[in-house]
């Protein structure tokens, strides 16, 4: 059973949520029947399939072990850093194994949500290193990393902020406003995902050039990548706002991972609007790490040079992340690129320093920026490599 898919899974979601509407009703904690619902939603996610059922609770005792290792460690003083990265390289170990396998089309390790439950176990190990997370009880850290509603494919909350939503007991009014927004969310996410998406994808054609004019050929090449684009944007954003919803229901305040990412000025806004918690995530535990350890090994002149590794690292294990292909590995370098040339050219050229407040200006920024994002979506898509494919062979 598929979540936020299969129409099962609304039926079981509704039944789910009476005993979290009575417990949220009555001001009682939602938490421990929400890590038995959560159990339960992934039974019927992996049950049918024994060897993901074995890969899941297999990484669960993995990062379970590493981070109590690590945390009982850091609070008794012992900080070995050596600790530190097997726990992290015994965590981040699944992934890559099935990141590898997936190239020569096996499955090895892999369970759906593989990606984002490792996020989370990840970010937990290395808040601890950091002494941000000093103390964090067994059964929160399971209903973190278990919690059902956005297990799948996000957003991607932090610990301490689940935990206190989780830990929390609410009025009777203030459930029934997390209740009813969280209803609402489900209704506009089925409406993004199910409507709005289906139609743009049903307007996604991709093929190679054909024999056609040259500016009609291109316009339906611009046609694709837009009409890929707006799906991948209400598919995606859709679901995450189920997620956002089912999450509500049981207390627990899911961040916005999407707000309005095709009004962005340019690719850095667009990446502070889309995916905005794996952006975040990326930011915190990537590249704020990658451009201080190249500071402190003074690997760059100056500080701008420093930030455009800081974005090319950061991108590329993005793209590395969504899959080891061709098209996944650009679509990282891509975005790596136009993210240091963005603050190369909003830094150093007095041009954009002039106008940048100017309509005129702010107009055309909006132009050139959407339409980078769609050829990054027919990057990610594997649409221009359909073309370019195309052309070589043909």
């Amino acid at each position: 059973m598929n979540f936020y898919i299969d129409p099962a899974f609304y039926v079981f979601l509704a039944l789910a949520v009476i005993p979290a509407a009575i417990l949220g009703f009555t001001g009682r904690r939602i938490k421990y029947y929400g890590l038995a619902a959560s159990l339960g939603f992934l039974l019927l996610l992996f049950g049918e399939n024994a060897q993901v059922m074995a890969a899941f609770f297999g990484f669960l005792t993995v990062a379970c072990a590493a981070t109590f290792w690590v945390l009982r460690s850091w609070r008794c003083g012992q900080k070995a850093l050596w600790k530190y990265r097997v726990a992290l390289a015994a965590v981040i170990a699944p992934l890559v194994v099935y990141k590898i396998g997936a190239v020569f089309e096996h499955n090895i390790m892999g369970f759906l949500g593989l990606s984002y439950i490792t996020f989370k176990a990840v970010q937990v190990i290395i808040e601890v290193r950091d002494g941000v997370i000093e103390d964090m009880g067994f059964l929160d850290y399971l209903y973190f990393l278990v919690f059902f509603a956005p297990f799948t494919s996000g957003p991607i909350d932090r610990s301490r902020r689940f935990t206190e939503d989780a830990n929390r007991t609410y009025t009777r009014s203030e459930y029934a406003d997390l209740l009813a927004r969280g209803i609402m969310l489900l209704l506009i996410g089925a409406v993004y995902q199910k409507v709005l998406g289906t139609v743009f994808y049903g307007w996604f054609t991709p093929a190679p050039l054909g024999d056609g004019s040259p500016w009609r050929e291109l316009a339906a090449q611009v046609k694709d990548a837009y009409a890929y684009g707006f799906y991948l944007f209400f598919d995606f954003a859709g679901y995450s706002l189920m997620a956002m919803g089912a999450s509500y229901c049981f207390g627990v305040k899911t961040p916005r991972n999407f707000r309005a990412p095709f009004l962005a000025l340019d690719v850095r806004e667009f990446w502070d609007r889309w995916h905005m918690t794996l952006s975040a995530w990326l930011r915190d535990f990537v590249f704020m790490r990658v451009v201080k350890s190249a500071t402190r090994r003074k690997l760059f002149k100056d500080r701008l040079h420093t930030a455009c590794f800081g974005y090319l690292a950061n991108f590329m294990l993005m793209g590395a992340w969504h899959g080891l292909t061709v098209d996944y590995l650009v679509y990282g370098a891509y975005y790596g690129v136009l993210m240091g040339a963005t603050d190369v050219y909003q830094k150093r050229v007095p041009f954009h320093k002039k106008h940048k407040k100017k309509r005129w200006y702010k107009a055309l920024q909006w132009f050139v920026t959407i339409n980078l994002v769609m050829l990054g979506m027919a990057i990610f898509s594997g649409q221009l490599h359909t073309v370019v494919g195309g052309l070589i062979h043909g």
